[in-house]
């Protein structure tokens, strides 16, 4: 019986669950052109189109995404398997893939990880700083991070920082030409810095709390941005209110740069948890990663 290569088939599963040859080479570490060449020997030998290709997408045909269906959960048992023999090292090893918002990967991850990555040189993390909600099984995530209230009840959630609260905030050169905000409803006669949902598509609403009363406000402004360092950038110049947790500001409205108001109706709420699958064997690094990110508030 002839032996096959099965990089062709990893090739394969790599660019039509990644949509794109580019991403797929990442990845893999290996050229565009390997990919292709690879794909469409894979493609000749079983005379059937596997991917349809455009200027700018790739998708799988009908029968690629049949193959895709019977043999990607093997690979992923494959690379989980291998991941495990990692236990029999002197020293845990692998790749813990994790995603998350700009946000939380510079002021909780890479804190709380540092000196694990110092102390393993043999893990490496892989964070994809997203502000969509992301399906990390389907995306072969081993985690993701996301405020407590907006996870799957399937999942386990552990705590990995404190409550937060959110931040209004204006330049003072924005407040010498607009009265300050007294009441949150009086935001819609200002322009304000908005962002924009991935996984909707609207817009943020912004939400506020004083006494048990809860008041949501729609925004209007010019710009619309969809990473906080940006929508910080643009508050500094003057160009609107924005609302962000408060630790994306603190260092500006300390030294003068930003003025905060409203501050009684952004009532503390509960801070970002890591959340991942139930899994029976997690691998040496993925439970390092957890026992260093691990809040003292304990398990949800």
């Amino acid at each position: 019986m002839a032996r096959h290569n099965f990089n062709d088939l990893l090739y394969f599963i790599t660019v039509a669950r990644e949509g794109s040859f580019t991403r797929a080479a990442a990845l893999l570490g290996v050229t565009q052109s390997a990919i292709s060449q690879a794909i469409s020997g894979l493609e000749a030998r079983l005379k059937i189109r596997l991917l349809t290709r455009t200027t700018r997408s790739v998708s799988p045909t009908a029968a690629g995404e049949r193959l895709l269906q019977a043999i990607g959960h093997r690979f992923d048992e494959i690379e989980s398997e291998l991941d495990d023999l990692t236990q029999m090292r002197d020293k845990p090893a692998g790749t813990v893939r994790i995603t998350c918002g700009d946000y939380v990967s510079r002021h909780t991850l890479l804190p709380k990880l540092a000196p694990l990555l110092l102390e393993y040189p043999d893990i490496k993390i892989e964070f994809d700083v997203n502000y969509g909600f992301r399906d990390i099984v389907a995306d072969r995530f081993d985690a993701g991070v996301r405020l407590g209230d907006t996870i799957d009840k399937d999942m386990i959630a552990l705590p990995i920082g404190p409550p937060l609260c959110m931040a209004v905030v204006a330049s003072p050169a924005y407040f010498k030409t607009h009265p300050k905000p007294m009441h949150p409803r009086d935001l819609m006669n200002h322009r304000c810095i908005n962002m924009r949902m991935q996984s909707g598509g609207g817009l943020f609403v912004w939400d506020f709390q004083r006494k048990g009363r809860q008041v949501n406000v729609r925004v209007e402004g010019q710009l619309i941005i969809n990473t906080s360092p940006a929508i910080v950038d643009a508050a500094l110049a003057g160009l609107g209110v924005a609302w962000l947790p408060d630790g994306e500001f603190d260092p500006h409205i300390e030294e003068g740069r930003l003025v905060r108001v409203l501050q009684d109706w952004c009532a503390p709420f509960a801070g970002y948890y890591l959340y991942y699958p139930s899994r029976r064997q997690p691998s040496p690094a993925f439970s390092l990663v957890v026992e260093a990110l691990r809040d003292e508030a304990g398990r949800r």
